[in-house]
């Protein structure tokens, strides 16, 4: 059974449910890739992670927050979240995402050019933006290995990259958060599943 959380500590604070009500309205339509799973349970996810870690409001609203310049260049910038929201959580979002800093809708750079920039990122992130990072990165190599546990294969056509280049991208960021230092449980957790979906897609 939970607990009533003190008031001081709460996370149900104006700017977090100001950032949980804009996360929703820019990403209230959008789905997983392939799937008809609503796109903002992931960001709840992530949220979450990022909460039971210890993380801080700043962390949590851009938890929430983190995927919006990246899904909807159009709708928001970096000028509206950092005036909304603060310039701590502006610069967690951007080191979450692997779009140029101009991005505004049109053709991304090559998806490998992308992944190499956001693993050099993360040798410069701090603990903040870490977390995050973590959490994120955590969310979605437990989705892809609940999906290939029931649809196998074929899960893999829905991503800009194939299997081996996914696989490589995870076994990267592991060495890559590791090599900042850190520990815990996000990083622990990471580590583990990326070694069970390397254990069951890297053998198929």
């Amino acid at each position: 059974m939970g607990s009533v959380m003190n008031k001081a500590n709460s996370v149900a604070t104006k700017r977090f449910l100001d950032a949980l009500n804009y996360a929703v309205v820019l990403h209230g339509n959008d789905v997983r890739k392939s799937s008809t799973v609503p796109y903002v349970a992931h960001l709840f996810g992530v949220c979450s992670l990022v909460l039971l870690d210890g993380g801080t409001e700043n962390e949590a609203v851009a938890a929430l927050l983190h995927d919006v310049l990246e899904d909807h260049p159009r709708e928001t910038s970096r000028e509206i979240i950092a005036n909304r929201f603060g310039e701590k959580v502006l610069t967690i979002v951007e080191a979450c995402t692997d779009t140029p800093t101009d991005y505004k809708g049109g053709p991304k750079p090559p998806w490998r050019k992308r992944k190499t920039a956001y693993l050099e990122g993360i040798a410069k992130a701090g603990p903040e933006e870490l977390r995050v990072a973590l959490a994120d990165k955590l969310d979605n190599v437990r989705s892809v290995l609940s999906d290939y546990r029931q649809k196998g294969e074929s899960i893999w056509s829905r991503f800009n990259a194939g299997k081996v280049d996914q696989l490589w991208f995870f076994h990267s960021l592991v060495q890559a958060f590791r090599s900042t230092g850190a520990v815990g449980f996000l990083v622990e957790e990471f580590e583990r599943t990326v070694a069970e979906l390397d254990r069951e897609a890297g053998a198929a």
